[in-house]
């Protein structure tokens, strides 16, 4: 892969060869699991939530080196044992520059632990097949979060792209209790208003 050009889809499959060789559990968000309930966009990088148990740390790390992306095991550990804001694994792609930010499951996020629960399995065809993503309404709701913090449009773009596409087949009981429950009602109005 060093010699050959690079594509997100590309550098999906790696993470994916992976996560299949060290049997971590996983959940694909950002803009790829966009592609399957709203429109697809570009991007130049990945966001994946992984469900890391601490002895295939190692195990990871090696997998991922193996692939041309350096997170060494000891960083893994130090990122599993802080307490602070949920700040990803960053994987950089050597040859590339491509990204994927692996966020880990952790103990009291609720959100995250009920958006696992819910992941969808979805065949993107070939080249990337078979994976799991969020669920429309929990991509939503990670949207909604990102937009009232950075207020990026591209969250806006794929709120507004899943809500049309998706209009009668959503949980809105679901997204508004977390609405509620994360104080994300007056983001979530202005969402609905939009497209209105």
């Amino acid at each position: 892969m060093k010699d050959q050009p690079l594509d997100i889809t590309d550098f999906l499959k790696l993470i994916l060869e992976t996560l299949e060789s060290t049997g971590v559990e996983y959940l694909i968000g950002g803009a790829i699991a966009a592609w399957a309930w709203g429109e697809p966009r570009a991007t130049q990088d990945l966001d994946i939530v992984i469900n890391l148990p601490i002895k295939a740390v190692g195990k990871f790390s090696k997998e991922l080196e193996k692939r041309n992306m350096l997170v060494p095991a000891d960083i893994i550990l130090d990122t599993m044992m802080e307490d602070r804001a949920d700040i990803p694994l960053t994987a950089i792609h050597m040859y590339s520059g491509l990204k994927a930010d692996l966020y880990l499951m952790r103990d009291g996020d609720k959100l995250r632990q009920s958006a696992f629960q819910r992941r969808i399995r979805i065949d993107y065809g070939p080249p990337i097949g078979k994976v799991f993503i969020h669920s429309p309404e929990d991509l939503i709701l990670y949207k909604l979060m990102y937009l009232g913090l950075s207020g990026q449009p591209k969250h806006a773009r794929d709120i507004g792209a899943i809500l049309r596409a998706k209009k009668d087949q959503l949980d809105y009981g679901y997204i508004e209790e977390w609405v509620n429950r994360l104080g994300l009602n007056s983001v979530w109005k202005e969402m609905l208003d939009s497209i209105a």
